[in-house]
């Protein structure tokens, strides 16, 4: 079996990024944000003890992280409203002027709070398909089937894309 510390710091080396992005779709403030990713690397080194190899490491981090999350935000802010989706903020200009990148991260950080106000089986829905995670792998993760994960985006997205052009004052009937 191997060096369960040995696991924890390639998947801290190789995952790092992606788990701070995670703390940032899941906790707003910075300072909760820290304590959220510290409680799930934690958690991950804690769970290599039991890792046995029989789901790939990249979908086991992604479960021990989102379950970890989930459970630590749930906790302190009892059960949120559901809300919000995605692809319309980064497709914003690319241009490289001050107020385009303003713009672009105000729309980046009005996305991530709509993401945050998700249930938290969405949030996790979501958050994995960020991460470039086809529905099979998201299902690994979540134990849904890979139809109801594309289900289930498909509608978490249209309904964040609905709330985004709200928040943003987007009119259909222009």
């Amino acid at each position: 079996m191997p060096d369960p510390d040995a696991l924890y710091r390639v998947a801290a080396a190789q995952y790092g990024a992606a788990l701070a992005r995670l703390g940032r779709a899941y906790e707003a403030d910075p300072d909760r944000r820290s304590d959220l990713l510290q409680e799930i690397h934690v958690a991950l080194w804690r769970s290599f003890r039991l890792y046995d190899g029989r789901c790939s490491m990249r979908t086991w981090i992604y479960r021990v992280a989102h379950n970890t999350a989930t459970s630590l935000v749930t906790r302190r802010r009892g059960k949120a409203p559901a809300l919000v989706t995605l692809e319309e903020a980064v497709a914003a200009s690319t241009s490289d002027d001050h107020e385009t990148r303003l713009d672009r991260e105000r729309m980046l950080e009005r996305l991530l709070s709509m993401i945050r106000a998700l249930k938290p089986i969405d949030k996790q829905l979501m958050l994995l398909h960020l991460e470039g995670m086809d529905a099979a792998s998201i299902g690994d993760v979540t134990g849904l089937s890979a139809g109801n994960v594309a289900t289930k985006l498909s509608r978490i997205r249209t309904l964040l894309a609905e709330k985004f052009k709200t928040a943003t004052g987007e009119r259909d009937d222009a």
